[in-house]
C-alpha cells in the first residue's frame, strides 16, 4: 500500500537541491548528544574478553607497580653514599639478585650484589651500576666510569602507586589497558552492556551478495558496510536484511527493529523519492527531530525517536553512509554505550589541488594524506567525489573537512583533514 501521496516532505522541480534551511552538523550531533541516554545495565567480563568494552567502573591500584624497588640494568647493586667524590668506588660481591629470586640479606659497608634487571634492590643497595662499567676479579668489583647515587633504580609505585585511579568510568578499553590490568593483577572488569542496533537496507534493487544480477539490480553493500562499521564501534548487531520498497513492509520492519533493540537504522528511503517512505512511516510511529543535514555528502539524513528506541534513517549513496555514520551515528552509539568520548583530532594539511565547494554547507572530500618530501603534511584530493563512488572511500585515508563557510581552497593553502583512523 502506498502512502506517498500523504507525505510531508517537499516535493516538485527543485527538490532535490541544496536546501538553505538543512541542519549544521555540529548542531544535529549537539541535539543527538542531548537526546540519546547511555545504557546503564553492566555485565562483568574477564580482562581478555574485556577490549574494546567501556568500563563501567573506575579502576583503583589495589598495590604499587612495580610493587618493589628494583633494579632498571643488569649490574651492581650498592649504597651510593660509599662512593668517592668522582664518583667511583671498590666494593666486595657478596652475592647475586635475580628477577624472582632476591638477595635476602642487608648489606654490610662496603659490599655489593650482582644484580639483574627487575630484581628486587637488596637492603642497603640503592644505587646500580652497569655491568659495561664494572670489572669483577673474584669478589673485588671496581667501577671503571663514575656513578650517580641512586642511578638505575626504579621506585616501588613509579608507575603507579597503590590507591591511584589508573582506568576511569567510561573509558573504551584499548590493547595498552588489557596490559595495564594484568600488571595490577585485575582478573575481570564491570563494563556496560553493547547497545543494540537493529539494521536493514531498503530498495526493490537490492540483492544479497551471491545472487544473479539483472538489470537495473545492484548488490547490497550498505549492510556490509553497516556490519563491519557496527562491529568496529562496538555494537551488537541485529542484521534485518534487506526490505523492498513497500509501505507495510518498511513499518513492519521498524516496528520489529524497535523492539529488538537500542537503535534503529535504516539505509536509503528516507530521501524525498516517491518510493521513500521511511520519512513518512517514522513521523507515523515516533518523533523525527531533524531529517536534512548542511553537509555533502549526506545532506537526507533523518534522526528521531521511537517507542523504544532511537532511530537514523541514512541516505542510500554508500558514501553518504560511511559519512553519516562516522559524523553522527558513531558518536550517538558512544553516548549509548557510556563511554566518555572526545571529539575527533583534525589535523592541518597542505592541499595539492585547487577545492570547489558552495557556501552553506560543511563538505567532507575524499583525500589521502602524507608527508611530501620535506616530511611536511600534504593531502590530494580525488578526482571523483560522487556519493556513489565506494571506491574513493576504499581507496582514501581521510576527508578534507571544508566548513559551512567556506568557499574552497587553492592550491598550496592549509585545510583541516579528518583521518579515518579517528572515525572507521
Amino acid at each position: 500500500m502506498s502512502k506517498a501521496n500523504k507525505s510531508n516532505k517537499p516535493t516538485g522541480p527543485g527538490c532535490d537541491v541544496f536546501d538553505p534551511a538543512s541542519l549544521p552538523l555540529e548542531q544535529a550531533v549537539a541535539r543527538i548528544l542531548i537526546t540519546i541516554k547511555p545504557i546503564t545495565a553492566t555485565t562483568v567480563k574477564p580482562i581478555r574478553k574485556a577490549l574494546g568494552r567501556v568500563l563501567a567502573q573506575d579502576i583503583t591500584a589495589p598495590d604499587n607497580v612495580p610493587n618493589h624497588t628494583n633494579s632498571a640494568m643488569d649490574g651492581f647493586a650498592f649504597d651510593g653514599a660509599r662512593l668517592g667524590a668522582d664518583g667511583l668506588g671498590q666494593f666486595t660481591v657478596v652475592g647475586s639478585a635475580f628477577a624472582g629470586k632476591p638477595y635476602l640479606n642487608a648489606l654490610k659497608a662496603g659490599e655489593a650484589v650482582r644484580i639483574m634487571t627487575g630484581a628486587v634492590m637488596p637492603q642497603g643497595a640503592d644505587t646500580v651500576a652497569m655491568q659495561e662499567y664494572a670489572e669483577l676479579n673474584g669478589e673485588k668489583l671496581t667501577l671503571t666510569k663514575s656513578a650517580k647515587a641512586g642511578q638505575n633504580v626504579r621506585a616501588a609505585g613509579e608507575d603507579i602507586k597503590q590507591g591511584e585511579v589508573t582506568l576511569y568510568k567510561g573509558s573504551r578499553l584499548v590493547v595498552a589497558d588489557i596490559g595495564l590490568l594484568a600488571s595490577l593483577g585485575i582478573e575481570s572488569v564491570y563494563v556496560f552492556k553493547k547497545p543494540r542496533v537493529a539494521f536493514f537496507s531498503n530498495g526493490d534493487e537490492l540483492r544479497q551478495v551471491g545472487e544473479p544480477l539483472v538489470l537495473g539490480e545492484l548488490y547490497d553493500s550498505n549492510r556490509y558496510t553497516l556490519h563491519s562499521l557496527l562491529r568496529n564501534a562496538g555494537a551488537k548487531l541485529v542484521d534485518m536484511g534487506v526490505v523492498g520498497d513497500e509501505y507495510e513492509a518498511i513499518r513492519a520492519a521498524i516496528v520489529k527493529g524497535d523492539k529488538a533493540a537500542d537503535l534503529v537504522i535504516t539505509s536509503a528511503g528516507a530521501s524525498v523519492g516517491e518510493a521513500d517512505y521511511v520519512y513518512d512511516i517514522l513521523h507515523e510511529l515516533g518523533e523525527v527531530d531533524f531529517w536534512k543535514l548542511a553537509i555533502k555528502p549526506g545532506r537526507p539524513l533523518a534522526f528521531g525517536k521511537l517507542a523504544h528506541s532511537h532511530f537514523f534513517g541514512l541516505p542510500g549513496n554508500p558514501v553518504s553512509v560511511m559519512v553519516t555514520f562516522a559524523l553522527c551515528v558513531r558518536p550517538a552509539l558512544a553516548r549509548l554505550s557510556g563511554e566518555t568520548a572526545t571529539p575527533p583530532i583534525l589535523l592541518q594539511a597542505t592541499t595539492q589541488h585547487d577545492l570547489r565547494k558552495r557556501v552553506g554547507r560543511s563538505e567532507y572530500q575524499r583525500a589521502n594524506y602524507y608527508n611530501d618530501e620535506h616530511g611536511n603534511l600534504t593531502v590530494d584530493a580525488h578526482n571523483y567525489q560522487g556519493s556513489g563512488v565506494l571506491s574513493s572511500m576504499s581507496s582514501a585515508n581521510c576527508f578534507i573537512v571544508l566548513d559551512l563557510e567556506s568557499e574552497g581552497a587553492k592550491a598550496g593553502d592549509q585545510v583541516q583533514i579528518l583521518p579515518f583512523s579517528e572515525v572507521f
